[in-house]
């Protein structure tokens, strides 16, 4: 097991040419939001915007049609394309699998519910989008048991990895063997599943079924609702920036952590998630 560190973390943020233009720095499709409850169009805004301050040129939000009027008021930076109805369901395939064509990843899961039409959506579209893909909260709830073709993200807490997995980890200490029994359930599933897989915690683990990476930023004071949802975000930007899936997913933990202690060194216990996406230019700056 290796400890991600700055020099790790610089490689996967690359100077750009003089001459670049819109969309040569990265494009993101956000597939996510629903009427679900109130919250959940701030969560796939908050993930948009936060592709946004790791450096990609274009993101755009495809939502169900209530949601994405909501997440167009947190950022006129968003491209925001709405689908009929209050959340997503088959229907809505052709839609995305189109939009995907036009990015370089696609992050699904933020906002979008567990609505029974909206689970056999994303099981079915994860298998026919091209480019890669990360999947955050609901989207991984949705895709459990599932194999992937290596190209695949997926960012779980405690309870979303037992849910994605069937393994059961809840009890797991963050000890120095503990630790160690849990990379290896992570490196197993990651193999398994054929994914990358970024259990986030104290320590987050990291694996390609092949390697394993711990990342040890980060601090109690990330704790609020949306940090993790910036950290999928921070993750499918780096992807965007074709970088290996694996590096992309331990950098974005990095730098994610990284960012919160920063804030938190400023603000205490009163961070909340939009305070990391203000922070993350001078993060990345001073990277």
């Amino acid at each position: 097991m290796k400890t991600i560190s700055a020099s790790f973390a610089k490689k996967c943020f690359k100077k750009r040419k003089k001459d670049s233009h819109k969309g040569e720095n990265g494009k993101v499709l956000v597939v996510g939001g629903s009427s679900d409850y109130v919250g959940a169009p701030a969560l796939a805004a908050m993930a948009g915007i936060a592709c946004m301050r790791t450096g990609v040129d274009l993101v755009t939000v495809l939502a169900p049609e209530k949601a994405g009027f909501v997440i167009n008021s947190y950022s006129p930076n968003l491209v925001v394309k709405k689908v009929k109805g209050d959340f997503f369901a088959p229907v809505h395939m052709k839609k995305i699998l189109e939009e995907s064509r036009k990015a370089d990843v696609v992050l699904i899961g933020n906002g979008i519910g567990l609505n029974p039409k909206t689970v056999k959506l994303v099981r079915s579209v994860v298998g026919k989008i091209k480019a890669p893909i990360v999947l955050d909260a609901d989207g991984i709830k949705a895709c459990k048991g599932m194999r992937f073709k290596g190209n695949v993200v997926v960012t779980p807490h405690k309870k979303e990895f037992e849910i994605f997995s069937g393994k059961k980890i809840s009890g797991s200490k963050d000890s120095s063997r503990g630790i160690s029994k849990l990379a290896k359930i992570v490196k197993a599933v990651a193999a398994k599943q054929m994914c990358i897989v970024l259990l986030k915690g104290r320590i987050d683990i990291i694996s390609d079924g092949r390697e394993v990476l711990l990342n040890r930023t980060g601090c109690e004071a990330m704790t609020a609702a949306g940090t993790g949802d910036v950290l999928a975000g921070i993750v499918t930007a780096l992807v965007a920036k074709k970088n290996p899936l694996v590096d992309a997913a331990a950098t974005g933990a990095y730098v994610n952590g990284l960012t919160g202690e920063r804030v938190a060194k400023r603000i205490g216990y009163s961070l909340v998630a939009s305070d990391l996406i203000e922070e993350l230019p001078s993060t990345i700056k001073k990277m």
